[in-house]
């Protein structure tokens, strides 16, 4: 059978949160621009935060669709209407939100023997992918959605242990085996990490390694010129098999795709660019921290001094479920803050337009909680950050940006943690790094190291670049597997 007189079916499975759901999107699309029929599965109340983009896709004739399964809210003890992780916000919900995700096995197993597509591309936190996959005999590939060097630290972490042999939480140890000298410290690591005794979710980590080194191979949202030592590091020392087929939010050319891209934005796209079009270039910092972690009230306001004291431009997203927490504004707000920022500051309550105002000229940086999205999608923009990680490997991403490539700056976050704060990053601390970053004596040379970034990023998707060969690679890989499975069948 001629492997190129057939389509090849890949079904994607991304995890019912922003940050995984919006790159296996995108990435479901690039695999359909490039000739592949793609499927997406979601939920009922997920799939519309992309179903338009879909559709657009469709209309200019791209093979690409949604399958919807139906989500086990109410059997796994989650209240009705809570199909994403950005709706959970205690460590109990997050326990049956994990339920409810291993509940969906036998839908899937049901979906795949029905599509029978060649390949299932999963999300990493689907720990029984593989397993159904196999059943099949189809390739899983597994996308875990951050950097190798993230990666790259977590294998060598569990490997060596380092933070089992310092004194306190906040003594700096040298992670072990990697290409750069990398520190880091005990309270700065996943608790899952620090963990003595195994506890549920320290099971589930250890059952996401065991599922990525079970896979066909690994998806990384990369591109080699960003991270060389990491991706070979990944491939060669750790030994493998991935392809980087990134910088993933590089598919949205169009205003529509940039400005709807997650969700639905709570200000008008025009409204949004008409205010930037009014600033000078580089002057304005976007501040932004994703859509999992809701500051307390008295670290919102240390932001808010910051950024009056730094005396730059801004827009400010704060997310809809800080705001239902201090529904007295004067509660996070220095008084009359709003009034005095007139013109100067831009408030976002809820989602922004994030793709298309980083790539505005007016926007000069990025003050940022380092999720690989958020990273990814200012390293195509060109622009350096204001680091300021919370929790998952955030903290990792932000020692790529400041200590490797050298494009960021720090606030001096101590804590990783996902749901309760102790640890305020106060508002001298976040001037210095804004003013810094924004109009000090080096902004200009870290801005430059920015620029060529964004330039290797933009190369490595074209034809001939590194990202779009990966990926020629791999579906030339999927198509010779399919081929051969036809053909012993035959004999």
């Amino acid at each position: 059978m001629d492997s190129k007189s057939y389509q090849l079916h890949v079904l994607f499975l991304p995890y019912m949160a922003p940050g995984h759901m919006i790159p296996i999107v995108d990435m479901a699309r690039l695999f359909a621009r490039r000739g592949v029929k793609a499927t997406i599965i979601s939920t009922p109340l997920n799939a519309p935060f992309f179903s338009k983009a879909i559709e657009r896709d469709g209309q200019l004739g791209h093979d690409i669709s949604i399958r919807i399964i139906k989500f086990p809210s109410a059997e796994a003890g989650l209240p009705e209407g809570c199909e994403n992780l950005s709706s959970i916000i205690s460590w109990d919900m997050h326990a049956n939100f994990l339920k409810a995700m291993s509940m969906l096995q036998q839908p899937i197993e049901q979906l795949l023997e029905e599509c029978h597509p060649h390949c299932l591309v999963a999300d990493m936190t689907f720990t029984w992918a593989t397993e159904v996959a196999d059943k099949l005999r189809i390739p899983r590939l597994y996308f875990s959605g951050t950097s190798y060097f993230a990666m790259c630290v977590f294998d060598s972490l569990k490997r060596y242990e380092p933070h089992r042999r310092v004194d306190s939480d906040f003594e700096p140890f040298i992670v072990p085996g990697l290409p750069d000298q990398i520190k880091t410290t005990r309270q700065q690591l996943p608790d899952y990490l620090k963990q003595t005794t195994e506890h549920e979710f320290t099971k589930l980590v250890n059952q996401v390694s065991e599922s990525e080194l079970r896979s066909y191979g690994v998806l990384v949202n990369s591109f080699h010129e960003l991270e060389p030592a990491y991706s070979e590091h990944y491939r060669k020392v750790m030994g493998r098999k991935a392809w980087h087929i990134g910088p993933l939010s590089l598919c949205n050319r169009n205003i529509e795709d940039k400005a709807e891209r997650g969700n639905t934005a709570s200000i008008g796209k025009h409204e949004c660019l008409r205010w930037l079009d009014l600033k000078k270039p580089n002057s304005v910092l976007y501040i932004c921290f994703g859509t999992l972690l809701d500051f307390p009230a008295a670290q919102l306001r240390e932001i808010a001094l910051a950024l009056e004291a730094s005396g730059q431009n801004f827009i400010w997203v704060v997310r809809k479920g800080e705001l239902r927490k201090h529904e007295d504004k004067e509660e996070w707000l220095p008084e009359g803050f709003e009034r005095r920022m007139e013109g100067k500051g831009l408030i976002i309550r809820g989602w922004a337009p994030q793709v298309l105002i980083l790539d505005h000229k007016a926007v000069g940086g990025f003050m940022t909680h380092c999720g690989w999205n958020s990273t990814l999608e200012a390293v195509t923009a060109g622009l350096p950050l204001v680091t300021w990680p919370l929790f998952a490997e955030q903290f990792d991403n932000e020692k790529l940006i400041t200590d490797v490539l050298k494009i960021g700056i720090g606030v001096g976050a101590l804590e990783w943690s996902r749901y309760a704060k102790k640890i305020l990053v106060m508002k001298d601390d976040i001037e210095k790094a804004i003013v810094h970053l924004m109009v000090g004596e080096e902004a200009e040379e870290i801005r430059n190291r920015a620029r060529e970034l964004q330039e290797m990023a933009r190369n490595a998707m074209e034809e001939g670049g590194s990202s779009y060969s990966d990926l020629t690679a791999l579906l030339e890989e999927l198509r010779a597997l399919e081929t051969s499975k036809q053909e012993s069948a035959v004999h």
